[in-house]
């Protein structure tokens, strides 16, 4: 028996609920992992009203499908961020172009995501945390080591209530490693497991595509962080340079063929995805693989059915027992 199987809904959220359940089931999926935006999950409600959480649960019930983790990443994005006029479209519109509202909203939605989970039988949120010194990634005009350090402080502060949350509920935090956050490469993440050492509610989210696109070699990241990988996104990205485009993509939209690289459906990058299930299996990782679908130049549910598919085949069990033991009969 494989892993579940499951759909990160953030990329389908203008689906209703009932549509995007029905959706999913047909597509071959197991379970469901919630975004907390658009019209999949509403946390302050679940975290209020036991009646919209059963609806919530009997819904999914009627899909057979499963809910393990929950998806927060609009809201996590928008506790740590400096302000941002980006972020007016991910909160409700009374508090657009209103930084300390917009962070004071997100960091109780925050709160009302671990409730949520817990109501729900979800053992994780995944998410963003924003970064307060992204914009300061290429060192110029000099940045300072103070200015950084005091970055990783300023997450650390904005988290830490947030995460007591977490705590009290039992549910773990899973920060996707991802260009704009506080962690978004190897060191980077090291440095912020490294400053949350005391929270062990807060880990990752591997996602190895975008790490592939760095030069990172997902599974070696995946290996050596394990211990705090909460969460699987199965996602992947193919790499195109071809002596004109450039890793930093231009300024041009995903999906453009101009770009260095892009998303890509599973089995139509290059993320090599049997190394991660390796790995996952040297560790006994028996949590869900979540597809996280993006790919611009695919039509959606074909493209979601093909990669339940593709997940199914690449998910092999661990042997238990050694090949050459026979050689001994």
């Amino acid at each position: 028996m494989g892993r579940l199987v499951t759909l990160f809904t953030g990329q389908w959220a203008d689906l209703d609920f009932e549509t995007m359940c029905r959706t999913a089931q047909k597509m071959g999926y197991d379970g469901l992992e919630l975004a907390c935006w658009g019209n999949h999950l509403n946390a302050a409600k679940a975290a209020e009203d036991d009646d919209y959480v059963s609806y919530i649960r009997e819904t999914l019930k009627k899909y057979r499908l499963q809910c393990k983790a929950l998806g927060a990443h609009i809201i996590g994005q928008c506790v740590g961020d400096l302000p941002d006029v980006r972020l007016n479209h991910f909160v409700p519109e009374a508090y657009a172009n209103k930084p300390e509202e917009i962070r004071a909203w997100a960091i109780q939605e925050m709160k009302n995501c671990a409730v949520a989970a817990r109501k729900l039988g979800a053992d994780v949120v995944t998410g963003f945390t924003g970064s307060p010194i992204w914009r300061y990634i290429y060192s110029f005009p000099q940045t300072p080591a103070e200015l950084v350090e005091q970055g990783y402080d300023e997450i650390v502060r904005l988290w830490t209530p947030i995460l007591d949350v977490f705590r009290e509920n039992g549910v773990k935090f899973a920060l996707e490693v991802h260009p704009a956050e506080i962690a978004f490469d190897y060191y980077s993440t090291q440095k912020t497991l490294e400053k949350f050492a005391d929270y062990k509610e807060f880990g990752i989210n591997f996602d190895p595509s975008h790490l592939l696109w760095q030069g990172i070699t997902p599974h070696l990241f995946l290996n050596d962080f394990i211990d705090r990988v909460y969460h699987i996104h199965m996602k992947d990205a193919a790499v195109t340079l071809d002596g004109r485009t450039g890793l930093l993509g231009s300024h041009i939209d995903f999906g453009d063929l101009r770009r260095g690289w892009n998303f890509r459906s599973l089995g139509h990058g290059h993320v090599n995805f049997e190394e991660i299930i390796r790995v996952l299996n040297r560790y006994g990782y028996q949590g869900p693989l979540s597809v996280e679908w993006e790919d611009s130049g695919m039509e959606r549910e074909f493209g979601g059915a093909q990669a339940a598919e593709f997940v199914r085949k690449v998910d092999f069990e661990p042997s238990n027992v050694k090949f050459d033991d026979a050689l001994k009969s």
